[in-house]
């Protein structure tokens, strides 16, 4: 017996020497890479976020992995979602950075998402976003909601997403008299049309608002908080929009819309990673949302940081799949315009110049244009780029060479950019 304890004994201090670790032993990543699984292009806000969080993390994490961003774009993120759930280690070594409406796409009936909101293990959120109805002063008296529920109110919408949405179902469910004229590509073109007089106001992210109008507290009025949560500093006599319904049903609606905004910038790992890893790699990623050092990068690159934890996050994604059908089957009601959309026609405008510069391999392309300079994003897949008539890639693109943007815009992104060597 005494020989057997030995032997026992010494077997276990065998296998400390060897380094094999019990069972009960806390995950450690030392020599492993962690992938950053994107589900949209480079240089967008989700790319920007996640390689701006991959400089930071390891260091938080045991072992202190390195990480690796990699873009895998297609289908709003479904694509992504879909390989890490199904494809991918399931060893907390690939996480994902998707869209906040992934959770919301099988639980609201789309046919086509192969992963179980529920299953997937969220680590937290990098930004709680903080929507608005806002008017510009100039063009219009309105100054509350209640206001738009008895003189018609113009919004410049750019498709079935939340320009529209939000103003659509304020229309079903408090009575507003929000007018749409759709079409234009992106805020900014919006913008440039409330100050024309084309339209009087639109629902947007206030961070977006305020980072392109430097005078947004006298040019703008806030209506409604189109969020959950109010805004943590700023908006603090602009009610949520949550408040201003009473309708039971009608609030619950509201809630199922708005919970996506909370979600921000979620990430995620697949379904089976271990519970010890799961919650190792969501206390780093508290760790890294807090870290000062990652703050002040994600500062410099405009990027407003508001943590949102992995529980809280899984919490509302179970709440959200709780509810009963009959309301859910009611949604595409609730969210469709009534009225006749006007649909404005965007100009295409031509500026020439020799380029001043380029940023992010040719994503961002600068020329003097009559003495300003302008800017043009430059898309890998829907911007044609020409060199010496040859078509090319936009890395092609060089400074000193004559080039012409055909865009909606300065700041836009481009249809074409024709160049000449």
């Amino acid at each position: 017996m005494k020989y057997f304890r030995l032997s026992a004994l010494a077997l276990i201090g065998a296998i400390g020497a060897l380094g094999i670790v019990s069972a009960d032993a806390a995950p450690n990543f030392k020599g492993k890479k962690v992938s950053i699984i994107v589900g949209s292009g480079a240089g967008g806000g989700y790319d920007t976020y996640s390689r701006t969080l991959a400089r930071h993390w390891g260091q938080h994490v045991p072992g202190n992995p390195k990480f690796l961003v990699k873009n895998r774009p297609g289908a709003g993120s479904v694509v992504a979602t879909t390989f890490i759930y199904n494809v991918a280690k399931q060893d907390g070594t690939v996480v994902g950075g998707v869209q906040r409406n992934i959770p919301f796409l099988p639980i609201f009936g789309q046919k086509g998402p192969q992963y179980d909101p529920v299953k997937i293990n969220w680590l937290g959120s990098l930004n709680s976003e903080v929507g608005v109805f806002a008017v510009f002063n100039q063009h219009t008296k309105i100054r509350t909601l209640q206001d738009a529920m008895v003189k018609e109110v113009i919004f410049g919408g750019s498709g079935p997403n939340d320009t529209e949405i939000f103003p659509a179902l304020a229309n079903n469910t408090l009575g507003t008299k929000i007018r749409i004229i759709t079409g234009y590509p992106g805020s900014t073109n919006t913008e440039l049309a409330m100050r024309r007089g084309e339209v009087q106001g639109y629902t947007s992210s206030f961070s977006s608002l305020t980072a392109r109008n430097p005078k947004w507290k006298t040019e703008f009025t806030f209506l409604a908080q189109n969020a959950l949560k109010p805004h943590p500093t700023e908006l603090k006599n602009v009610p949520l929009i949550t408040d201003l319904v009473s309708n039971p049903e009608h609030k619950l609606i509201w809630k199922l819309m708005l919970t996506q905004k909370v979600m921000g910038r979620p990430y995620m790992l697949g379904p089976k990673v271990p519970k010890d890893v799961v919650k190792m790699m969501r206390a780093s990623f508290e760790a890294v949302a807090r870290d000062k050092g990652f703050m002040a990068d994600a500062k410099k690159q405009k990027r407003d940081v508001v943590f949102v934890s992995g529980s809280e996050i899984q919490g509302m994604i179970a709440e959200v799949a709780a509810t009963p059908k009959s309301i859910i089957a009611k949604m595409d009601n609730y969210t469709r315009y009534k009225g006749v959309k006007q649909k404005v026609k965007i100009g295409l405008a031509r500026h020439t110049g020799k380029v001043t510069k380029t940023k992010r391999g040719g994503r961002r392309i600068y020329l003097m244009h009559k003495g300003k300079e302008v800017k043009a994003k430059v898309s890998g897949s829907r911007t044609l780029v020409m060199v010496n008539d040859k078509k090319a890639k936009r890395k092609a693109i060089k400074v000193g060479m004559t080039c012409t943007f055909v865009y909606p815009g300065a700041g836009q992104e481009a249809k074409q950019v024709l160049c000449k060597k």
